[in-house]
């Protein structure tokens, strides 16, 4: 793991910025896989920047989003297609056709999640990979004991998951309960990964995702085996670690 400790949320969010524009230029045809909630939102900003500025084409990337809630209506408001197309998607020149996201409402949930592994596969895999860490160690909708293994499927929200998410919502018994979700082994494949985390909150689970065993408990641990990731804390989010 290459660990990158910034001074705020601010320059947290300009460092991923910067990673994934210099990735952009170095492939124009990038697969980027994108993560909702509040942590990205500085990130999307200063890629909209980057392309109100002219200084970054996404004209040819392919986007995958992370995970969707099941059960919402397309359009609402708190659905990640719709949270993605107006924090991001809408304000760049991504194509709708090079923009994924599982249904919210799919027929069929089982052929949903081995459709979604074969768009990814389709295109080649995911080149770059953004990732936010919940406090129970998830990174997408996989819950603490997930299995290290698994690949794009339906996951159960934990309580604890629920109740952190209740705040984008009118109240706690309106979250979903139930994700459709990359899995862990489908984001461990993944060339790149970039997770972000800010703030005192993170901070006991960015020790242990950094520090701890790896282990399905805390599925984000399992990015301690991955070959190239870059966690990009605060200082906040950083302050258990050792050193």
């Amino acid at each position: 793991m290459e660990i990158l400790i910034e001074e705020n949320y601010k320059d947290l969010s300009e460092k991923a910025a910067k990673i994934v524009k210099e990735s952009i230029e170095k492939n124009p045809g990038l697969v980027l896989g994108l993560i909702t909630g509040s942590t990205p939102l500085g990130l999307y900003e200063k890629l909209i920047d980057y392309y109100k500025e002219r200084e970054i084409d996404f004209s040819q990337v392919t986007a995958f989003g992370l995970d969707e809630y099941l059960g919402l209506p397309l359009d609402h408001p708190q659905g990640y297609r719709q949270f993605l197309k107006e924090n991001l998607i809408d304000k760049i020149n991504l194509k709708e056709e090079n923009f994924f996201i599982p249904s919210c409402k799919p027929k069929d949930l089982e052929k949903e999640c081995k459709d979604y592994e074969k768009k990814i596969n389709k295109k080649g895999g995911i080149d770059l990979q953004l990732l936010g860490v919940g406090r129970n160690g998830h990174i997408g909708f996989n819950e603490p004991g997930t299995s290290l293994f698994s690949r794009t499927h339906v996951s159960k929200l934990t309580q604890s998951t629920i109740k952190n998410n209740a705040h984008f919502f009118e109240k706690e018994s309106k979250v979903p309960k139930k994700a459709i979700t990359l899995g862990l082994q489908t984001i461990f494949e993944s060339r790149r990964i970039v997770l972000l985390a800010s703030g005192k909150k993170k901070a006991k689970i960015c020790k242990r995702m950094i520090e701890g065993p790896v282990t399905s408990k805390v599925p984000a641990s399992i990015l301690q085996k991955h070959k190239k990731v870059t966690v990009i804390l605060d200082k906040e989010a950083a302050s258990l670690l050792e050193g």
